[in-house]
């Protein structure tokens, strides 16, 4: 298993304008304790340079992947591009993971995991 390329692929199918958390990534790349792992992917471009990390944020709707991008502001300023709302919350910029959270269907992760075995990844 390539986690890597799993990450790449599982992060391409986040829609425009919805988040993901680093957890919710890991468990549909079928490593559902491996959270870290994915922000370790994102922030060293193992992922692809592609990924869309600025749609990844930790299971409290936090950006706490500032360290992937050039400045600390950018990761908030792609989201509101995308047409998501960015707050200040107590442990720093959120968004609502019940409005913006991206929520994959039962068909969507038999998808992911017909893909991987294809590619053999």
């Amino acid at each position: 298993m390539d986690f890597y390329k799993r990450v790449e692929l599982v992060c391409s199918r986040i829609p425009n304008g919805t988040v993901a958390s680093y957890g919710q990534i890991a468990l549909l790349c079928g490593m559902p304790k491996h959270a870290r792992q994915v922000g370790f992917a994102l922030n060293r471009n193992l992922a692809g340079e592609q990924a869309p990390a600025h749609r990844v944020v930790n299971a409290r709707g936090v950006l706490s992947g500032a360290a992937s991008f050039e400045t600390y502001e950018m990761q908030k300023l792609f989201l509101e591009k995308e047409g998501v709302t960015v707050a200040k919350g107590r442990k720093g910029w959120q968004v609502d993971l019940k409005k913006y959270g991206w929520k994959p269907d039962m068909k969507e992760a038999v998808w992911l995991r017909e893909e991987f075995l294809r590619r053999g990844i």
